[in-house]
């Protein structure tokens, strides 16, 4: 009788941890001599923004730090937040304001290190459709998505390049639709991300194109990078920290070797781009991935300054309310160490 309830008493234990939300068993990189299973949720289906995470697994750089890491697409960055909150996947890679946003509505994450640190963010046009520059946009149709981060901070934007906001027409349209609509002419531009949608834009119509981006008027904030649980970060920061240290050495080397580095997703997923779209998606983030105050510095190095811009940005814009200290969004405790 005695053992019986011993064993009652372990199962509702068990149970109740398990029903704790945050409460992850710990997982140490490389326990056992053998590397321990881990799972990274992209914010959306593979592009060349991810190359180094297939060239990383490919090369060993993962398996180095203990990582056998199982890669899998995403679905935008809100639902890989809160994928990553609700411990469906180890680490997420998710795009900071849809991640300091959840924060904010009670999702247990942090960030552990933003990686591409200068927006993306861009008015996208045709090369040759007479747009060279934001006063040019007077009259125009620009596709946007309402409440995604690129088109809540259009107006401050607009605003830096001393464009009126009234002057410029907005048709609220999804992902696809606004590619659909520059593609068929319906629209004169369109906002999002130049490293993702402008490449494939100019696949597709065999037309150069033009970026204005948000950055070039003084205009910045952190874009993707990894989060992980809270429960995460407290009981395995080990594992935390080979992540980040093995992200970041993969991103440094796919950096030295663009082609390679794409060529290992060839494959990998039927919904990727071609090969030569993964290139140019891939070479387009190269620059992106650090700041005035991080350049010359290993991928994923944030600092408090950076971190303190993003808020101010995000705040200004409507996306965060009652917007808090940088450590209420990152746990500095995992800036990448030296990893040569």
């Amino acid at each position: 009788m005695k053992l019986k309830t011993l064993v009652v008493a372990a199962i509702a234990m068990t149970l109740a941890l398990a029903g704790c939300g945050g409460g992850a068993a710990e997982k140490k990189p490389g326990a056992d001599g053998q590397a321990t299973a881990t799972s990274l949720m992209l914010n959306w289906y593979p592009y060349g923004e991810h190359a180094p995470f297939y060239y990383g697994v490919q090369e060993g750089i993962f398996a180095k730090h203990g990582i056998d890491l199982t890669i899998k697409a995403g679905q935008g960055s809100t639902k890989t937040a809160q994928a990553a909150g609700s411990n469906q996947t180890d680490f997420g890679w998710a795009d900071t304001p849809a991640v300091v946003s959840n924060i904010g509505k009670g999702v247990k994450i942090k960030s552990v290190g933003v990686f591409l640190q200068t927006t993306p963010s861009a008015v996208q046009v045709y090369a040759d459709s007479g747009i060279t520059k934001p006063a040019d946009l007077a009259g125009k149709t620009i596709a946007v998505s309402a409440g995604d981060a690129p088109t809540t901070t259009f107006p401050i934007y607009l605003e830096k390049a001393g464009v009126p906001a009234d002057q410029v027409k907005q048709q609220s349209l999804d992902a696809a639709g606004k590619v659909a609509a520059m593609l068929s002419g319906k629209v004169d531009g369109l906002i999002g991300f130049a490293h993702d949608q402008g490449p494939t834009i100019a696949n597709k119509s065999g037309r150069d194109m033009r970026y204005l981006r948000y950055s070039d008027v003084g205009l910045n904030f952190y874009s993707n990078g990894l989060i992980a649980n809270n429960g995460m970060i407290e009981s395995s920061p080990e594992l935390v920290q080979a992540m980040v240290d093995a992200t970041s050495e993969a991103f440094t080397a796919a950096a030295a070797n663009p082609e390679a580095a794409v060529a290992a997703m060839e494959g990998k997923d039927p919904q990727m781009p071609p090969k030569e779209v993964l290139l140019q998606q891939w070479t387009e983030t190269i620059p992106l991935l650090s700041t005035a105050g991080t350049k010359g510095e290993a991928p994923g190095v944030n600092t408090d300054e950076d971190w303190a811009a993003t808020i101010a940005v995000l705040s200004d814009s409507g996306l965060l309310e009652n917007a808090g200290e940088p450590s209420q969004y990152w746990d500095s405790a995992f800036t990448p160490t030296d990893t040569k």
